[in-house]
């Protein structure tokens, strides 16, 4: 008589974005590698990130500039120096689909994800990827695909390709004494 084998089962978004939704909130700091194919450069920047569920993502670049990023719910607001700007999130869908790729996955917003892409959930639990690709053909025109690769509840590293070819891969990693986005 033969013998089964169970498989084990799949990792999948539900149970990534519950995984991930477990975290309330978190700081760590960032190493960005931008990789600007026009200018045949890698540019990098450093900073802080932080985020608290459900909907405020905060990106502040501290090298090689000072500037800040701030999104509470549809609301983006930008600031270089004493430059400032305010605008919707919906009014710039090519901005809003790389925050909703970070945001969605930090805050494991399910919904927000399956409605701005498909996605692919690799792994286990415990080290995992998840593959974005835009479901709207105009803005994948502008952001090819969002790799982000974790750790359990952590997220450590968010590769974004642009459809120009140009890419960006940010590692990150806990502040000390802080939670783990």
């Amino acid at each position: 008589m033969a013998g089964f084998v169970l498989a084990a089962p799949l990792f999948d978004l539900a149970q990534l974005t519950t995984l991930l939704g477990r975290v309330k909130s978190g700081e760590a700091s960032f190493v960005e590698k931008r990789r600007i194919e026009m200018l045949d450069r890698t540019l990098e920047s450093s900073g802080r990130l932080s985020f608290r569920a459900p909907d405020s993502f905060t990106r502040e670049t501290l090298r090689p500039s000072h500037e800040k990023l701030e999104v509470n719910g549809n609301v983006l607001t930008m600031s270089s120096g004493d430059r400032s700007r305010t605008l919707q999130l919906d009014s710039s869908p090519e901005t809003a689909v790389v925050i909703e790729a970070i945001r969605g996955t930090l805050t494991g917003n399910r919904d927000t994800l399956e409605r701005f892409f498909a996605t692919t959930v690799s792994g286990s639990a415990e080290r995992w990827t998840l593959d974005l690709v835009p479901h709207d053909l105009r803005l994948r025109g502008q952001v090819a695909s969002v790799r982000v690769l974790g750790h359990e509840s952590a997220v450590h590293e968010v590769q974004v390709l642009l459809a120009d070819g140009d890419r960006s891969t940010m590692t990150i990693a806990p502040l000390p004494g802080g939670a783990t986005p």
